[in-house]
């Protein structure tokens, strides 16, 4: 063999070994991305708008943690579904849209409680997509992402309990 082919194929089995390989997302994955993109959006705005209208400390703080943590998992989801070929909206639907309008509108202990049964309720909700995705996601790297975050979805609802009611 020519050695100008044997460096070629040298080449090109080094570029192959060091190439890296989106998995092809499953219908599942899919689905998992278009539910907890939108119910992470709507945690973001629902903590900002938090952060300036909670009347307690403890709600002020949890929705500057929640900003926090959801604009880095929101950033890693957008990275994940990008090399996997999944895109999604940046703009929350119309269902988020209405909630967050709702609680926007609310002042004083009305927005506390609302604010709080309404983290309450997505979280428990995304907590099952994030554990069912962690055990029956369909790409390694979904279901480690599905894990990774479900622990920070346990420590979100921890803190939402700890928060003294009135």
């Amino acid at each position: 063999m020519k050695l100008s082919v044997k460096l070629l194929l040298i080449a090109l089995c080094v570029a192959g070994s060091t190439a890296t390989y989106a998995q092809t997302a499953t219908p599942g994955d899919k689905a998992f991305v278009a539910k907890v993109s939108q119910g992470g959006m709507y945690e973001v705005a629902a903590g900002r708008v938090a952060i300036t209208k909670g009347t307690k400390q403890d709600i002020r703080d949890f929705a500057t943690a929640e900003v926090h943590d959801h604009v880095l998992v929101g950033a890693k989801l957008k990275k994940l579904s990008a090399e996997a070929g999944i895109t999604f909206s940046s703009e929350p639907n119309a269902e988020f849209s209405a909630k967050l309008k709702h609680l926007s509108s609310l002042s004083g202990l009305a927005f506390d409680e609302e604010y709080l049964s309404e983290m309450g309720t997505i979280h428990d909700m995304d907590g099952a997509a994030f554990a069912k995705e962690a055990t029956n996601g369909g790409t390694a790297a979904f279901r480690a992402f599905g894990a990774e975050t479900h622990r920070i979805v346990l420590r979100h609802i921890g803190a939402i309990k700890a928060i003294p009611a009135n």
